[in-house]
């Protein structure tokens, strides 16, 4: 029987920070739109990750929806820690990253959303930063990489 959290089935999100034209990129499971009029979402994020230090420097970020030919790219952003690897490098080099509304984020992303960081409030291991949307874009609704696909390829167990 699965755990409570893992029975809904959402979409697997990344998270791009940006720090002195450095990005680092994360896989984000705890993501939720939370208010409709002015635009919000609340992403937890794991305490001592990159990701983490980034956004208690820097108030802007992108949410991306990945979709399922992205799938290859839960180990390296989500399995590796940016503390200790090189996300950029690698993405880089694989050219991976595209321009949208002058951020670079992943090629070929269901959904971008710009967001401005609002508000942290300390929790558990993961931390809950909320954000304002500022801009967005949507470009596939039929191919979005689901948590449900994680657990059938086993990358989730």
């Amino acid at each position: 029987m699965r755990r409570p959290w893992n029975i809904i089935d959402s979409p697997i999100y990344s998270l791009v920070t940006y720090e002195d034209d450095q990005l680092n990129m994360n896989i984000c499971t705890y993501v939720t739109a939370i208010s409709r009029t002015p635009k919000m979402y609340m992403v937890a994020i794991e305490q001592g990750s990159k990701t983490y230090e980034m956004l208690h420097r820097q108030d802007m970020a992108v949410l991306q929806i990945l979709t399922k030919d992205q799938t290859k790219m839960i180990r390296p952003l989500g399995k590796r820690s940016g503390n200790d690897y090189d996300k950029e490098t690698y993405l880089r080099k694989r050219d991976l990253l595209v321009d949208w509304k002058g951020y670079e984020v992943l090629k070929s992303a269901a959904a971008y959303v710009l967001l401005k960081k609002k508000e942290f409030i300390q929790t558990g291991d993961h931390d809950l930063f909320i954000f304002n949307a500022k801009k967005y874009s949507t470009f596939s609704e039929d191919n979005v990489l689901m948590f449900q696909d994680l657990i059938d390829q086993k990358i989730i167990l």
